[in-house]
């Protein structure tokens, strides 16, 4: 350990942020010189994926260090045990005071998780079944819908206003530990995590920064029209948010945006290093940036996340941290979202959760020991997603996951033929070999790994008795209406766009 002391923690998480769409990762266009050179002062993870393509159920498994058939949170609307130990609750039991600011994006009346305070909150009620905000003539376009790329262009959006909110707030936060520190030298290390909820669409930046990148982004590199898509679930899918056909002008104007929001999104992180270095507190402290999923972005012909596709699964991952990890580091291994909520709780010397299967990733990177580092010969190259839905899904519910082991990925759809990817081979995945004769070997060994312990029949049940439940929440918070102790309000005109203010 370095001579410091404890270290601090800052843990930035944004939403829906393609790690392709990154400078550090060879995006040659768009501006993140802030996590370009986070990324030099540390490591940059080349393979990490989320535990779910989308927001809720990625969240609640780093947050427990637990896959969603473990902690059993699938979907949106799902709410997390609080009986379940969470990283900050790890770390309080080490001597930590967690604070967030921003997005957490649980459901149920716990929404601090084992976090002493939140600074900010989320943009969407606390309860299963509360009032939503009203987002005026963005209504609907943060959903995987056609009108989502149809009304994409310049303007804003509330969503950049929290997360403004939520940067000024890390900023103070930062700015009164400095002074604290300052006075008193041995103040106890800080644990700040900040919860952005950019580039989530709606794909609505503001104009300067539409204006940068208007003209400069090209068109996907993988386009697949719907009518050469071979595998039924995902022409069901495309079917299922109308995307069938996407015109020029809308995926120029929605990528187009999704750049500027992820500068936009650099600029915020750029603000909060900034203050962590003016406080004299970056030598001591762990940062780590990463997401909850990533957007196709028109790759394969498919928008948005929900599926296993790179761009979708992958998920940004830096981690600086000045003493202890080298810098300059590009890790090629395959790791886990749970894996950077181990890493947390060994590089700050807090327990490891008992019902996680996360592995602490400082062996990896590091060459001072820590308690529970993996040295690289004994890492095995293993990661697991998965998705399942019953609500706002293709009719008959989906129930799927994936698996990537070593260069080959399986996704394994309940109800249909999967697909096999060597990623070594073929890393645009452009080659399902899973009918191969020659690959059936591999492909009943992966679809016995990625259906160990985890059985979509059972989950289907589960997750019907939990929608029971939830008709019971909802019908609760309606009548009762409980005040949203962590709700940051979105009133309608904050949304606009250039063309069609109101």
């Amino acid at each position: 350990m370095v001579a410091y002391g404890k270290p601090n923690l800052l843990y930035i998480h944004s939403d829906q942020h393609n790690p392709y769409i990154t400078g550090c990762y060879g995006d040659p266009i768009v501006a993140t010189p802030n996590l370009d050179r986070l990324a030099q002062q540390g490591a940059r993870f080349d393979a990490a994926y989320c535990c779910s393509p989308i927001c809720v159920p990625s969240r609640m498994s780093m947050l427990t260090g637990q896959h969603p058939y473990q902690n059993q949170v699938w979907t949106n609307l799902h709410g997390l045990d609080s009986a379940i130990p969470t990283f900050a609750h790890g770390l309080g039991a080490a001597g930590y005071r967690s604070v967030l600011a921003g997005r957490m994006h649980v459901r149920g009346p716990d929404q601090l998780h084992g976090y002493a305070d939140r600074l900010v909150g989320d943009h969407n009620p606390n309860y299963i079944g509360g009032p939503w905000n009203d987002m005026g003539v963005l209504l609907g376009t943060e959903t995987p819908v056609r009108k989502t790329l149809a009304t994409s262009g310049s303007g804003q959006v509330a969503y950049q206003l929290h997360d403004e909110d939520v940067a000024n707030a890390a900023v103070d936060f930062l700015n009164r530990y400095g002074v604290q520190k300052r006075g008193f030298p041995d103040a106890h290390p800080f644990s700040l995590s900040v919860g952005f909820m950019l580039p989530h669409p709606p794909y609505v930046p503001r104009k300067e920064d539409f204006e940068r990148y208007d003209g400069c982004i090209p068109m996907p590199r993988k386009p697949v029209p719907f009518n050469k898509i071979n595998h039924p679930y995902l022409r069901l899918w495309r079917e299922h948010t109308g995307s069938e056909t996407v015109s020029a002008e809308e995926a120029r104007n929605t990528r187009t945006a999704y750049w500027a929001l992820v500068d936009v999104v650099d600029q915020l992180v750029g603000q909060i290093l900034h203050a962590l270095e003016a406080n004299g507190l970056a030598d001591n402290t762990l940062i780590i940036y990463t997401s909850d999923h990533g957007d196709m972005m028109g790759e394969h012909g498919q928008w948005w996340k929900h599926l296993f596709y790179e761009e979708s699964v992958r998920v940004p991952l830096i981690m600086a941290w000045p003493g202890m990890i080298p810098p300059g580091q590009q890790c090629e291994r395959v790791v886990s979202a749970l894996d950077v909520n181990a890493t947390i709780l060994d590089a700050l010397g807090a327990p490891a959760l008992p019902a996680s299967p996360g592995r602490s990733l400082m062996g990896l990177v590091s060459p001072h020991p820590t308690p529970r580092a993996i040295a690289p010969e004994r890492w095995d190259d293993v990661a697991f997603s998965e998705y399942c839905e019953d609500q706002y899904s293709p009719p008959g519910g989906c129930y799927h996951r994936m698996i990537r082991r070593g260069a080959w990925k399986l996704i394994y759809y309940h109800g249909y033929e999967p697909q096999l990817f060597n990623l070594r081979d073929d890393p645009d995945e452009l080659i399902d070999r899973a009918q191969e004769p020659g690959l059936q070997e591999v492909r009943q060994a992966l679809t016995r790994q990625v259906l160990d312990g985890w059985d979509p029949e059972a989950i289907q049940r589960c997750m019907a008795d939990k929608r029971a439940d939830n008709e019971i929440l909802s019908a609760w918070a309606k009548n009762i209406q409980p005040p949203n102790q962590y709700q940051w309000t979105v009133r309608p005109e904050m949304n606009y766009l250039d063309n069609v203010r109101g």
